[in-house]
């Protein structure tokens, strides 16, 4: 990066760009000059209003998400798009939540506009881990505790149809395991990893909305999760000895 000028969006490039868990502050300055100057925004559902708040008031923002399973512009009509509006001569900012590597279907878009010959980069973005993590003042690693941290999601394709357990065989003792989408069944997904060989006192936090002034947090161990104790949805679990709350 040579000077301010290479933050601004390029007519004719896809950017898949992350935009955090939520909080403005969390946006990088990368994603955020991006947001300020792409004529074309493509954005998911998690993304908050109020980083919306902050693009370009002329450039044309469209919602892209799915949520639960039921989207609302298919997978390919967002390669489509995405191609479309850079090959009109638009800049384009593909804003997801978090991470764009993360669970963000990076791959099947990169895929796309590589096949489609047109120029993208990739802007990381804070992943819900780090940012719940440094909300509630534990490591995700330990020199003592943990030396491995695991990202796995309960939210698989469509087209997967081996989507079930979430996690199968056992935890290393000294790993942190990080679950997105992990469903609404916490209970059963418990006495899953518990069947699994993970010991019922390890310790869990059920970190709802994470970075958002909604946000909740419910700490316990596997033996005593309940669903009626976790917030409400985008949830993140975090899973490990390493995982400290301090009061």
């Amino acid at each position: 990066m040579n000077g301010s000028s290479d933050l601004i969006a390029r007519a004719g490039t896809v950017y898949l760009a992350g935009a955090g868990p939520g909080d403005p502050s969390l946006l990088t300055v990368r994603a955020l000059r991006l947001l300020e100057t792409a004529s074309t925004i493509l954005h998911d559902d998690l993304v908050s209003e109020e980083i919306l708040a902050l693009a370009n008031p002329a450039a044309a923002l469209t919602s892209v998400g799915k949520r639960c399973g039921k989207p609302r512009v298919t997978q390919p009509e967002i390669h489509a798009m995405m191609i479309a509006a850079a090959r009109a001569g638009e800049s384009v900012l593909r804003l997801k939540s978090g991470d764009p590597l993360v669970f963000g279907r990076a791959g099947e878009e990169l895929e796309a506009l590589r096949a489609a010959a047109v120029p993208v980069e990739i802007v990381p973005g804070i992943t819900s881990a780090f940012s719940a993590a440094a909300a509630l003042g534990t490591p995700l690693t330990d020199r003592a505790a943990a030396s491995r941290l695991i990202l796995a999601t309960g939210h698989h394709s469509a087209a997967k149809t081996d989507a079930t357990p979430i996690w199968s065989g056992s935890l290393p003792h000294d790993s942190t395991l990080a679950l997105y989408m992990p469903g609404r069944h916490f209970r059963a997904l418990a006495d899953d990893l518990i069947a699994s060989g993970i010991a019922a006192d390890t310790p869990v936090a059920a970190i709802s909305r994470v970075s958002t002034p909604h946000q909740q947090t419910h700490t316990t161990t596997l033996a005593d999760l309940q669903d009626e104790h976790v917030g409400a949805a985008p949830v993140l679990l975090l899973i490990g000895h390493a995982i400290r709350i301090h009061p």
